[in-house]
């Protein structure tokens, strides 16, 4: 059975700005040479992994509202700057808009069922998807998104 993870995007403002962020991470590792991996670093390790990879994506709330989602393609043991050991959340690079769902602030990440998760925008969505960030945040306040 499929789930997935939410996570709080920290520092985002905007959906724009985490593509922005995560482009800015790739073009940095691969001029260090590092190669170009996507991934999120977490201190604790997802016990449910293979449910996770069973077609699970993390959903990143960004200033309040769930905006985004991105398919999680592995998970990794990695190291920390200051030594510290962590769990890498391998992602894949396409973010996907999702319909705006507002939710409450929460410490780290947590598991989402699917029948909790937002629906992709779909074709009908891609001018939704389209609008400035802060245009689609206010629509969903108001619930009419």
């Amino acid at each position: 059975m499929t789930v997935h993870i939410i996570k709080l995007s920290v520092g985002c403002e905007s959906l724009e700005h985490l593509a922005e962020f995560q482009s800015a991470r790739l073009r940095h590792q691969k001029a260090a040479g590092a190669g170009s991996r996507l991934f999120h670093a977490t201190r604790m390790v997802p016990k449910r992994q293979e449910e996770v990879l069973d077609g699970g994506s993390i959903y990143w709330v960004i200033r309040g509202v769930i905006q985004a989602r991105q398919r999680v393609v592995g998970f990794e043991d990695g190291t920390r700057a200051d030594g510290t050991t962590c769990c890498l959340i391998m992602l894949h690079r396409d973010l996907v808009p999702v319909r705006p769902t507002p939710r409450r602030p929460f410490q780290g990440w947590r598991y989402l069922k699917p029948e909790d998760a937002p629906e992709d925008f779909g074709k009908a969505g891609d001018d939704v998807a389209r609008m400035p960030a802060e245009m689609r945040r206010n629509l969903a306040d108001l619930g009419l998104l």
